[in-house]
């Protein structure tokens, strides 16, 4: 039997945490009875600075039940980091960790095909939705282009994968040699390159509160992933700027030939027209530029990517019995 850690990060989960305990507890003991779990298994809720009563209900539910666990952040550094600092504080505890959402549109009921992937020697296993139903259509068009884009510019991604994952001691203790600031949790755990897999599931429809992904987070998190794990911006940079280089030469020589042979015919549409589109395209090559900078910036500060403020840990049978 492997110690498994049920990794949830959660940030304003007041809504859905009585059924996510309700579910996940019962899917815990399921998988107790059939000796996937060791007794020494916890259920981990990793709290992201929340401003409504999430930690409140996470101390109750460890109060309630001893094989759940809390971590509270000092303040919000959002999903990545959360998800991080839960990884990092089970690493020394489990055997392995799988990683899901507090909304629980993750299907539970594959999670004894995770086990049984890392007991047939996995360090990953990658949990990958079997189709998009519950998407709208511009989630769907937008989100499986993102990843056609993120592998042309040379980032392995496995395709629609979040962060539903196990990952096993050995894979945790390799993703803490990972340092950056700028986190990208399903483009770092691919570098690791241990032996893994995937287990199919299919996702369902949120069952309370809202999604802490609007399209504004999407996006931010989208460019994250590509300036975090590609420089290839860059360098369509360099080659559009090689290219209008080529193209103005050309436009220089019309212009020259037009003033000599006397055609030469004053467009104010066309200056200003050109005008407009280089100036576009240089302040996006400065916007795109500006943001490798920042980065840059914000990985040489050297600050502590999280701080714990609160651990909840469940203490061993024997020692709550003694005097």
């Amino acid at each position: 039997m492997s110690v498994v850690y049920f990794v949830i990060p959660c940030y304003n989960e007041q809504e859905v945490l009585p059924e996510t305990v309700k579910e996940l507890s019962a899917k815990f003991n399921s998988m107790l009875a059939k000796n996937l779990l060791d007794e020494s298994s916890r259920i981990l809720f990793v709290d992201d600075g929340s401003r409504d009563q999430t930690w409140n209900l996470i101390e109750k539910y460890h109060k309630e039940n001893p094989y759940i666990e809390g971590v509270k952040l000092a303040h919000n550094r959002g999903h990545q980091f959360a998800l991080l600092a839960g990884l990092e504080t089970a690493a020394d505890r489990c055997d392995c960790a799988i990683s899901l959402d507090a909304d629980l549109q993750d299907d539970i009921e594959v999670l004894d095909e995770f086990i049984e992937k890392y007991q047939d020697g996995c360090d990953v296993v990658y949990g990958v939705r079997k189709e998009r139903k519950t998407d709208t259509f511009f989630k769907k068009t937008t989100a499986e282009g993102y990843y056609k884009i993120m592998n042309r510019l040379g980032v392995e991604l496995v395709f629609n994968h979040a962060d539903y994952r196990l990952m096993s001691r050995r894979a945790l203790h390799a993703l803490s040699e990972y340092k950056e600031v700028n986190l990208f949790l399903r483009g770092v755990v691919p570098l690791i390159g241990f032996r893994s897999d995937y287990v199919y599931y299919g996702r369902k429809e949120r069952f309370a509160g809202e999604s802490k992904y609007p399209l504004r987070k999407m996006i931010s998190f989208a460019i994250d992933g590509i300036t975090s794990f590609s420089v290839k911006p860059m360098k369509i940079i360099s080659s559009l700027g090689i290219l209008i280089s080529v193209l103005s030469v050309f436009g220089l020589l019309y212009a020259l030939i037009s003033y000599f042979s006397g055609n030469a015919v004053s467009g104010w549409t066309a200056t200003v027209g050109s005008i407009w589109l280089l100036g576009g395209l240089q302040m996006l090559s400065i916007g795109v530029v500006g943001g490798y900078v920042g980065k840059i910036y914000t990985e040489s500060k050297g600050r502590p990517r999280y701080l714990i403020e609160q651990f909840l840990e469940s203490q061993p049978e024997s020692e709550e019995n003694q005097p």
